[in-house]
């Protein structure tokens, strides 16, 4: 049955979420002159690097892990005033300047909720917004991120304090004199025990495991300009010359009550983080093993040691869930997309944003966009191309692993390599004449797209 208030849209493309990725995908359709509406449900751009935008998982110590040199959309690069690794705050100033820039912001219908999507038989997509209203388009770009669905996991046994996602943290005040414990290895987890240690009555990080700590800087330049710099050297002697060069920097983490890595340095996500070992050699944090049971406001660790605390903190990740089309989506850990964008089931749909790599996202997400509006400009104007490329999402399986063999937890699902990533989809822009265009009449050839502005290199 067709909503009476349903807009008949199917000549144009609807772009949901106004954060990196979304933004990247819309400079893209407008380069083509691909008419498109877009939606944001928060009054601003920025995504979840808008502190104050709903359900932000942001919190005040947050910084970028890849440096500004290697990140920053194409033709956009960030201000050489931003510190090495920008705020935030400067984060966010960057994606507003940059949706000032391509006069993206005009389109966007702020404060606009989507509620659902559905696949009618003619191949188009009704989109239904909070408010009841009802459009059909020729397709849906989905850039509603990925950071906003916490996976949080039950705490053994019966804590009688207070239990919180990261994604609820903020700043210092929430914690101020409380004796903290923060559950995780990745960048949150360390960011926010740091915080703590500053802060709190006392701070325990808990890891079930070992992980490679990669510091921001390297010989005083910032780790993923120093890894980009040299020569591209095979996986296992990457693997053997830097995981020999962390173990020289750092010491022996038992040392400071944290476990071996029983993996290889690259085969999970990379934790950037400079202060953590600082935090730890200084007695401000204390590292724990996994947590067995709780009992009050005592938690027994693996190791048999015992705790009292007032708070823990789950830094345990997200779902990949996408609320209002879950059912074409499939899994909510990690979406099953073509080359991370293109869905292979559904035509017309695309996810941008779905991604998990060794590297910055920004030219990811900007890559994705691009070949999205290729392909949808090609199936008007120049259709057995788009029909060529077509029969590649449903039939290519590439390996885009880079020689990598990824944990097999579940955050490394679908995991891809972010140089094999590239290289793979610079193949397909040549095999089909597309460029990245970013503004209408001009071009850049991938390669010196990506040298203007790349992506941070594993």
């Amino acid at each position: 049955m067709t909503p009476s208030n349903e807009q008949d849209r199917t000549g144009a493309v609807c772009i949901i979420g106004a954060g990196p990725a979304g933004l990247a995908t819309a400079r893209a359709l407008r380069a083509r002159g691909i008419d498109y509406d877009h939606f944001e449900r928060h009054s601003d751009v920025g995504g979840l690097w808008d502190i104050d935008s709903p359900g932000s998982p942001m919190y005040e110590a947050a910084h970028f892990i890849s440096s500004r040199t290697m990140s920053g959309f194409s033709g956009f690069p960030m201000s050489e005033e931003f510190p090495d690794y920008p705020s935030h705050r400067q984060v966010l100033s960057y994606l507003r300047d940059f949706s000032t820039a391509y006069h993206l912001r005009d389109v966007i219908e702020f404060n606009t909720r989507v509620d659902s999507m559905t696949k009618l038989d003619d191949g188009t997509w009704r989109v239904v917004r909070g408010d009841g209203r009802a459009e059909r388009y020729r397709a849906v770009v989905c850039c509603s991120g990925v950071q906003w669905v916490p996976n949080l996991p039950s705490v053994p046994g019966s804590f009688s304090g207070e239990v919180l996602h990261s994604s609820a943290y903020r700043d210092l005040d929430q914690i101020r004199n409380k004796r903290v414990l923060v559950v995780g290895g990745g960048n949150s987890a360390c960011d926010i025990v740091v915080d703590a240690g500053r802060g709190a009555a006392s701070a325990v990080i808990s890891m079930r495991r070992g992980y490679w700590f990669v510091p921001k800087h390297v010989f005083g330049v910032p780790s993923d300009v120093f890894a980009d710099s040299g020569p591209q050297l095979p996986v296992w002697l990457q693997q053997r010359l830097f995981g020999t060069l962390l173990n020289a920097l750092y010491g022996k983490p038992e040392k400071l009550g944290l476990q071996r890595p029983q993996h290889k340095l690259f085969e999970t996500h990379p934790v950037l983080n400079s202060n953590l070992f600082l935090s730890l050699q200084h007695g401000d944090v204390v590292a724990k093993p996994g947590i067995v049971a709780t009992s009050g406001s005592t938690v027994t660790f693996t190791d048999g040691s015992t705790a009292d605390f007032d708070m823990i903190i789950m830094a345990t990740g997200y779902l990949h869930a996408v609320p209002y089309a879950q059912q074409y989506f499939g899994s909510a850990q990690h979406p099953e997309l073509y080359l991370t964008a293109f869905s292979r089931e559904h035509e017309g749909l695309f996810g941008v944003g779905f991604l998990e790599t060794n590297s910055g996202a920004y030219h990811h997400f900007d890559a994705s966009g691009q070949m999205i509006a290729s392909y949808l400009d090609d199936q008007r104007r120049r259709p057995e191309r788009a029909r060529q490329f077509a029969a590649l999402i449903a039939a290519d399986r590439p390996d885009l692993s880079g020689g990598i063999k990824f944990d097999k937890s579940p955050r490394h699902q679908g995991y891809v390599d972010a140089h094999a990533l590239t290289r793979y989809r610079d193949g397909i822009f040549k095999k089909l004449g597309w460029h990245m265009q970013q503004e209408p009449g001009r071009s850049v050839p991938t390669g010196q797209a990506r040298t203007e502005s790349a992506a941070a290199p594993r």
